[in-house]
């Protein structure tokens, strides 16, 4: 259905869909579903809370939960097949950069390198974007109790740092969407365009705005 694109990660800042973008996506094409599952982290609602004070142990459980689907990566136990991510393994060291003093990130950075997580690139990279403003307001409409403390100066740092990324990211054919306004579960016309245009990729780096 998606002709040579078998792996693909969906990633975008917090609240930007791409969960509920994976989920169709891997409906469409019968693949297996990867889902980051950020809430078993039992540190992450304190997080939002305390940066400062929760930002090193979130990020280990992160770290931990990584490393351990990494390895079964390596063991055959996930990927076999075709799949559907909505996180991508580069994405703590964002977050970490963007969250941990210096102390903490180099405690971090030394941990990190001595687990070595390692996964395979995916075949596709689709960057979710939006501005801070809707990010908030979808954050908010979902209602979660863990992000029920989330700033919008969070989310517009966390855009910032997702932007940076991607930004320098080569590792994998990249489609930047531009989801402000689309809505890929409750509009089937967005989801199909998203569909045609992820088809229609024959670049590295290519843009799907609608307007554009």
């Amino acid at each position: 259905m998606l002709g040579r694109f078998r792996h693909i990660v969906v990633e975008g800042p917090i609240g930007v869909g791409k969960t509920s973008l994976a989920r169709k996506l891997a409906q469409l094409t019968h693949a297996e579903l990867v889902l980051e599952n950020a809430d078993e982290n039992p540190f992450l609602s304190r997080f939002y809370e305390d940066h400062r004070r929760y930002a090193l142990p979130t990020q280990l459980f992160f770290l931990v939960s990584r490393v351990d689907q990494a390895r079964r990566h390596a063991q055959g136990e996930l990927f076999s097949s075709a799949s559907v991510a909505d996180f991508m393994l580069e994405k703590d060291m964002l977050f970490a950069r963007m969250t941990l003093d210096e102390a903490e990130f180099n405690l971090y950075r030394q941990l990190y390198d001595g687990l070595n997580p390692r996964a395979n690139a995916p075949d596709l990279v689709i960057y979710l974007q939006a501005d801070a403003n809707t990010l908030s307001e979808r954050v908010s409409k979902r209602g979660r109790m863990a992000e029920r403390h989330m700033s919008e100066s969070y989310l517009k740092d966390l855009s910032r740092a997702y932007a940076d990324f991607f930004y320098h990211y080569d590792a994998a054919p990249l489609l930047t969407v531009n989801s402000e306004r689309l809505n890929f579960v409750d509009k089937p016309d967005d989801f199909n365009l998203l569909v045609q245009r992820i088809q229609g990729m024959r670049g590295m780096r290519e843009f799907f705005n609608v307007g554009a």
